[in-house]
């Protein structure tokens, strides 16, 4: 970008995040789309929901999709339509977006933290075993960055205690572990289409996956205020009788619309987001300061990790994120704060140390630019930006 007041050139900034040049590309597309609903006449809860829950099973062989309002609500959901009661102990991982515990608490159960394995970034088996009380009803793990968590693992130690298995899959479309899509390996998962994730929308917007057909039904009844029958694309469905204590968590048909329109890229992006990791792995391995990047998800046959994010545990991290930002480069901090001590859990806060692994996570952890419409340049720019970083501040 040049100045117009100005014959020196000011290098590009180069965002967290963006999207625009995919719009850009999909705009015909996503206007045929837009153009079908407004013909439809129906916004919400209509006929692009149902299309894309379709393509969605199909996507991932789940039985049963269910759009709702947004990953938050899809983790409430389907807690409740498990079966969750008050005061269940649901074991979560410590380290996690906060909406993984506070879906617990908004579904009448109490989480249980448990620490995470410092690969993955997800849940420890052996420390899930040692987390177990006899309150323990669920557990659910969370697939976070690019790689699930051990599900074998953590499915023969729910069996053995007689724990449901639930996932916080909402990062995780398109990763597979022993042929099964997340969100697939107990009674159900979630995804999230916030804007950013691996498949995205222009807002807020969720799923509930499943191959129970009877979860699947109650969780169609709870995002419609609790009833039964026919809802999806139908007007009447307001005069069905009301069997559950239900929320209004429908999908709208805009949200639908743009998934549907950018569905058959999403293998082309998981693609790109590889190729992106591969070249940060070039280019920061060894660099001073960096202390960790990103593990590969497991090779072989029906195995496939997805770059949502691209992790590095960094020296001076938060330091370093100033480093960049005034360089015009952005990051985000993954999470800061971890679980047990975020002051929504006070009630059920521990020491500092409690739970090591994720807490050195919460100290290191920084996030790079990563998704398909960054540009080879722009990644070289970032990887150059951390390689000039004068570690101690340049003391």
């Amino acid at each position: 970008m040049v100045s117009r007041n100005s014959s020196r050139a000011i290098p590009e900034e180069v965002a967290f995040f963006s999207q625009a040049a995919t719009f850009d590309r999909l705009w015909p597309a996503i206007t045929d789309r837009l153009h079908e609903v407004f013909d439809d006449g129906k916004f919400s809860h209509g006929a692009q929901v149902a299309a894309l829950e379709r393509e969605l099973a199909d996507y991932t062989g789940a039985g049963h999709v269910l759009g709702v309002n947004s990953g938050t609500d899809a983790l409430v959901l389907l807690l409740r339509a498990c079966g969750l009661r008050p005061g269940d102990g649901v074991l979560v991982p410590a380290y996690s977006f906060v909406a993984t515990a506070s879906s617990v608490v908004l579904a009448g159960g109490r989480p249980q933290f448990v620490d995470i394995d410092p690969v993955g970034y997800a849940m420890a088996p052996e420390a899930l075993r040692a987390a177990i009380t006899p309150e323990s009803r669920f557990v659910m793990p969370t697939h976070l960055f690019h790689r699930q968590a051990d599900m074998a693992a953590l499915g023969a130690i729910a069996r053995e205690h007689g724990l449901v298995v639930v996932e916080d899959s909402a990062e995780a479309i398109g990763m597979r572990q022993a042929g099964t899509h997340a969100g697939l390996h107990g009674r159900g998962g979630v995804l999230s289409f916030f804007p950013s994730k691996t498949l995205g929308a222009i807002g807020d917007a969720g799923a509930v996956l499943t191959d129970d057909p009877e979860l699947a039904e109650t969780v169609g009844a709870l995002r419609h205020h609790g009833r039964l029958g026919r809802t999806l694309a139908h007007f009447p469905g307001i005069a069905h009788e009301t069997a559950l204590p239900g929320i209004n968590s429908k999908m709208d048909d805009i949200q639908a619309a743009v998934l549907r329109a950018k569905l058959p890229e999403l293998e082309a992006a998981i693609a790109r987001r590889a190729e992106l990791a591969a070249a940060y792995g070039e280019r920061l391995r060894g660099l001073p300061g960096v202390r960790r990047l990103p593990e590969p998800h497991p090779e072989g046959p029906g195995e496939r990790g997805v770059f949502y994010v691209y992790l590095v545990e960094v020296e001076e991290r938060d330091a370093l994120a100033a480093h960049l930002a005034g360089r015009g480069i952005g990051t985000e901090t993954y999470y800061p704060v971890p679980l047990h001590r975020q002051p929504c859990f006070a009630e059920l806060a521990t020491g500092q140390g409690a739970f090591p692994v994720a807490e050195r996570a919460s100290r290191h952890a920084l996030a790079l630019p990563l998704y398909p419409d960054l540009t080879s340049d722009q990644l070289d720019r970032v990887c150059d930006a951390i390689a000039a970083f004068p570690l101690g501040g340049g003391r």
